[in-house]
């Protein structure tokens, strides 16, 4: 029999001389990424089912051996009973997948990539093609938000964005340049933060005889940095564009093979004095500002961001330039709509730095706008976290850019302020107000990002407030916003909203679910973790509960951060009331986000059929101040009917000695 093959470049496969074998549903593609991703090596059980659920459901650990078993007989459909597996086998306290080296396409194309530095300069090009030709796609595409694959994903997307731009400069240092051309258009096209690829493009086009191309291109990467982001070029970029303007017989093609080597042992032996040169820290400045743009171009492109933002940060600090590290972290002041960190850890990491950074600033005012950008970034990064740190940061920072008069500063401290603005519930109110001083902020400058986070404040607090009417004004402002100028996320916000408004205003429950269910399909691979876990599952409990429907939970389903308040409603559909109540009891207080609300009826739920009250009056005085309110549809996303049937239906479990609901408005 043909031996299996495997692919992670792209969606997971496995083929067999060809065709897929089928790999049944995303966990079991998930435990087979893991398995590959280990290279060989063993990976314990208890780490699988680590890496598999955030809170890993009672029954994980028989799950995960299903999902093994199913694997096993995909991948070895003739293995007799009882023989023992030979490829995905069991050792010690866990699994291995003992693939051949040449049968994963990730570890072909790393094995060709370092093949290729080590052949002729004339026979490396072809190979790196060749190379290049094993991806279908973005690396373990399925599992894309999964942390244990987050640092071999980034470790072989830079490894690919190397090999393309050295196998342009192998071309263009062999006399072949307009080889070159096509692939580096395409790679700037979806990686334009690539300052080498610029030059590389730009040199190949004038050695093709094309000088007019070769200086439109160095005007577009101009105009990119400068442009829109106002920073100048870096210097190689800089003495390209004098040499062609000069015609400098050294950017002419070489003559001979020999030349050829020469000039790239040259290049490679300057790497590390390029990174260290005097014109370092303006390339680290350049570097966010094109991150920041990358970032609203949403999927890949915004992952992409927060990977090299993080490295960026880092590198910032390692020149022990204050300042430096102040405007580094303060340039990627990428507008936030959601309130929940699409990667926590990150988002630590730049906090931390940010409050180093704070600390070391210079004392006086030269140094203010620094210090309300990351005051900013503090709020923002820290969004979803209870702490007094946040807010204080938020307020901070808004005082400092309304003192300063600074309108782009301003629009950024107000999305921190927006960011910490879910200490509590019904404070739709308040966010609504800073919506709308975003949108009046953004039309008096251009300040277009700002101007679509605006209408999306105000699209989730109108609708907290019911007020539908208003709600639609503004996705259908901010829908225009983003066709005008290209900002695909907002399309995911837009259309969930639209499901929301069909669970909220008497859609029948079918209809209602499947608008959900669309919703959820634009979220794939729109690089928005902290958005899409556990949303879908989230959104239709709080349709079955608004609904009266009977309550459905799958408890295998990726309930993401929610999964606290979903699994006591599992504990009760088996029975198992006793278990139910002690969850009940132990689930902290919702975090402070969008979603405060919503997470406290799914509490006020399971407090009513357990007849908790204990449970009761606390939910009851956390959802009294939203009074008048949709639960949940702050968010713009999703709801579980008004705030009002829920502290009605506390106030009569709790009995005619509770506070009347209306009290509080």
């Amino acid at each position: 029999m043909e031996a299996v093959t495997f692919g992670v470049l792209g969606p997971v496969t496995a083929e067999r001389a060809g065709a897929a074998l089928a790999l049944k549903g995303p966990r079991h593609r998930a435990v087979l990424a893991r398995l590959l991703l280990a290279r060989r090596r063993v990976v314990p059980l208890a780490r699988l089912v680590e890496d598999l659920w955030d809170e890993p459901p009672p029954r994980a650990v028989g799950a995960v051996r299903t999902f093994v078993g199913d694997l096993r007989r995909a991948l070895e459909p003739d293995r007799p009973p009882r023989a023992p597996a030979r490829l995905l086998v069991t050792e010690g306290p866990g699994y291995a997948l003992r693939a051949a080296p040449e049968a994963v396409d990730a570890w072909r194309f790393e094995a060709a990539v370092a093949q290729a530095d080590r052949l002729p300069a004339a026979q490396a090009p072809d190979r790196l093609r060749a190379a290049l030709g094993e991806w279908r796609g973005p690396a373990y595409a399925e599992v894309s938000g999964a942390e244990w694959a987050r640092g071999e994903r980034s470790r072989l997307t830079e490894l690919r964005l190397r090999a393309v731009e050295r196998r342009a400069e192998l071309l263009v240092e062999l006399g072949r340049a307009a080889e070159a051309v096509p692939d580096l258009d395409a790679h700037l096209t979806e990686h334009p933060w690539r300052e080498e690829a610029w030059r590389l493009l730009a040199l190949a086009l004038y050695r093709t005889g094309r000088q007019a191309d070769a200086l439109a291109v160095l005007r577009r990467a101009r105009a990119l940095l400068a442009g829109q982001l106002g920073v100048d070029p870096g210097p190689r970029l800089r003495r390209l564009e004098a040499g062609i303007l000069a015609q400098d017989p050294g950017l002419d093609p070489p003559n001979e093979p020999a030349e050829a080597a020469a000039r790239l042992w040259a290049r490679a032996t300057e790497a590390y004095d390029r990174t260290v040169a005097a014109g370092a820290h303006a390339r680290l400045e350049s570097t966010v500002g094109l991150l920041r743009s990358l970032a609203v171009t949403g999927g890949g492109g915004l992952e992409a961001a927060r990977e090299h933002r993080t490295a960026a940060v880092a590198a910032a600090e390692e020149t022990g330039d204050a300042e430096l590290t102040a405007r580094v972290i303060g340039a990627y002041d990428v507008p936030a709509n959601w309130t929940r960190s699409d990667d926590p850890e990150r988002a630590r990491r730049i906090v931390e730095a940010a409050e180093r950074t704070l600390a070391a600033l210079p004392d006086g005012t030269a140094a203010e706008a620094d210090r309300c950008r990351l005051l900013a970034t503090v709020a923002v990064e820290s969004r979803g976290v209870r702490s007094p740190r946040g807010p204080r940061a938020a307020v901070a920072a808004e005082r400092i850019a309304r003192h300063l008069d600074d309108p782009a500063l301003l629009a950024f401290a107000l999305n921190g302020v927006f960011m910490q603005s879910c200490t509590t519930a019904g404070l739709a109110p308040r966010r609504d107000a800073t919506g709308a001083e975003l949108v009046a902020l953004a039309a008096r400058h251009g300040l277009v990002n700002y101007a679509v986070l605006g209408h999306l404040i105000r699209l989730q607090a109108r609708s907290a407030l019911a007020d539908f009417t208003a709600a639609d004004e503004h996705a259908t402002a901010v829908d225009r916003l983003a066709e005008r100028h290209e900002r695909p996320l907002v399309a995911v916000f837009t259309e969930w909203h639209r499901a929301l408004r069909r669970a909220a205003t008497g859609t029948p429950y079918d209809s209602a679910e499947a608008a959900y269910r669309s919703a959820a399909a634009r979220l794939d691979g729109a690089g928005m973790p902290g958005l899409e876990r556990g949303l879908l599952p989230l959104a239709l409990l709080g349709l079955r509960l608004a609904r009266g429907r009977p309550v459905e939970v799958d408890p295998c389903a990726d309930w993401g951060p929610y999964r606290p308040w979903a699994e006591p409603f599992a504990l009760l559909a088996d029975g198992r009331d006793a278990e139910a109540r002690t969850a009940l009891r132990a689930l902290p207080e919702p975090p402070p986000d969008l979603l405060y609300e919503a997470l406290c009826c799914a509490e006020a739920a399971l407090a009513l059929e357990l007849g908790d009250r204990p449970a009761l009056e606390r939910t009851y005085g956390r959802l009294l101040p939203a009074s008048g309110e949709l639960a949940g549809a702050g968010s713009g996303l999703l709801t579980f009917g008004p705030v009002d049937d829920w502290l009605t239906a506390i106030h009569r479990a709790l009995g005619p000695a509770a506070a009347d609901p209306a009290a509080g408005r």
